[in-house]
């Protein structure tokens, strides 16, 4: 039986920003969710700020972007995930 990841999966390819961490929980039997954590100080809040930065399956071992934080999406190639996100650009953005 895979048991849930209490770290980072050996092949994530991504150090944290300046600034930034990552943790682990489980989200499902055999789907940890990733999040990035934002160390800056908000005036708003003492909570730590975080966000989800994707899915991973500890039985097929592969990365899953999110839709959002309670709902995984797809799988992706984790060589096309940056360290903010392993959510996909679905088209270049062109600046006016």
């Amino acid at each position: 039986m895979n048991q849930p990841l209490k770290e980072l999966p050996t092949d994530f390819p991504h150090q944290p920003p300046e600034g930034y961490s990552y943790e682990t929980e489980e989200f499902k039997t055999n789907i940890t969710s990733i999040w990035i954590r934002n160390h800056a100080r908000y005036s708003y809040t003492s909570d730590p700020i975080r966000s989800i930065w994707g899915f991973y399956n500890t039985k097929k071992r592969c990365y899953i972007a999110p839709v959002n934080h309670k709902r995984p999406g797809k799988t992706v190639d984790v060589n096309s995930t940056t360290a903010f996100s392993a959510m996909q650009l679905l088209k270049s953005y062109v600046s006016p």
